[in-house]
């Protein structure tokens, strides 16, 4: 009797122990759920229409979405440009089923980001806080929450694979400082918030690698830093102010080089100058006559820049980063081979003319 006691007792036991290990939660699900539940309601689902025409221009619409982080109880929400380009009706939806129309504020597809904004009660707005994307380290813990396939609020966690990336936007210009993720992002997150541990954006996710169009664990997301900085310039004037030379640049390679018989293998080649802009008033000479080398068109004649500044300069790439790190109004010192003979040039930058939204 007693030894059937103390069996049943044992498994009493082991079935207690079973049923601690079974159930229990892991420090780091404990923050996972943590920050969930302290930002999930601050990601809403944006729902953009715009018209298209067939081949037999027949108009229809069509629907997209991504996802979205309210900035302030204002009710500006933060997203990426390619969600709400071209649209013609968004309409953002609340954690609590609630559907509000919204307007453009301002949008920079440089950086593929833009702001929109609705009039909802500020009890309905929960604003997620911004981080620093300064000082991340590869291997450091990330969270996503988006709307992927019009599931809402979908949590992806993972790790910062790479940072310091540099991709294209869709209208070709670098973005800078890029987090790479192997956090599960799909069609739907984009515009969503990537998140620390403790809750605070530090990215913008935006784009992802995948020959099949769903996560292959190579996602990116826009630095929040670059979004810090340019909110205020869309929320005050809808579009970011450039810097803009007023001219078409080539990269110019040694094969180039060797076949016009410069004295210089690398640099920026000025293919052309826009008449009245910036380069044209400074004297920057553009090309005069296009040849092709192996696969290459390329525009030649015109003034090759080897330094902007005191900054070497090689490829097109440089000269255009270079010249965004200032502001309309700035000068910009360059070195410059014309006919051979190095030359040293100053230029006043414009503003880039915007581009059509």
């Amino acid at each position: 009797m007693i030894s059937k006691r103390i069996s049943v007792f044992i498994v009493i036991l082991l079935f207690g122990i079973w049923g601690t290990c079974a159930f229990a939660i892991t420090e780091d699900e404990k923050n996972n759920i943590a920050v969930y539940e302290k930002v999930a309601d601050g990601v809403v689902n944006i729902t953009s229409i715009a018209v298209q025409m067939d081949f037999f221009f027949n108009v229809f619409p069509t629907q997209g979405s991504g996802s979205g982080s309210i900035l302030d109880t204002r009710g500006h929400v933060l997203t990426n440009h390619h969600v709400v380009a071209d649209a013609q009706k968004l309409e953002v939806t609340l954690a609590d089923g609630s559907k509000w129309p919204a307007k453009p504020i301002g949008s920079d597809p440089d950086n593929d980001l833009a702001v929109i904004k609705i009039d909802a009660p500020r009890e309905k707005l929960k604003v997620i806080p911004m981080g620093d994307s300064k000082n991340l380290r590869i291997g450091q813990k990330v969270l996503a929450i988006g709307n992927p396939f019009g599931f809402d609020r979908t949590l992806t966690t993972g790790v910062i694979s790479s940072i310091g990336r540099t991709i294209r936007s869709e209208v070709g210009t670098l973005i800078e400082d890029v987090i790479q993720t192997d956090a599960a992002i799909n069609p739907g997150n984009s515009g969503g918030p990537l998140l620390n541990s403790e809750g605070e954006i530090i990215g913008i996710n935006s784009a992802i690698i995948s020959p099949s169009g769903g996560s292959v664990g190579i996602g990116f997301a826009i630095p929040v830093n670059t979004a810090k900085r340019i909110i205020p310039e869309l929320i005050s004037k809808g579009y970011v102010a450039y810097p803009w030379i007023g001219a078409t640049i080539q990269t110019l390679i040694p094969e180039v080089a060797k076949y016009l018989k410069l004295k210089i293998e690398r640099g920026a080649l000025v293919a052309e100058v826009v008449k009245g802009g910036p380069a044209d008033k400074a004297g920057l000479r553009g090309g005069n006559q296009r040849v092709q080398v192996g696969n290459m068109i390329v525009v030649v004649g015109g003034d090759v820049v080897v330094r902007a500044d005191d900054q070497e300069i090689k490829t097109h790439d440089e000269l255009i980063r270079h010249i965004r790190d200032k502001k309309p109004g700035d000068s910009l010192r360059l070195s410059v081979y014309r006919k051979n003979k190095l030359e040293q040039i100053k230029v006043t930058l414009g503003e880039r003319p915007r581009r059509r939204q």
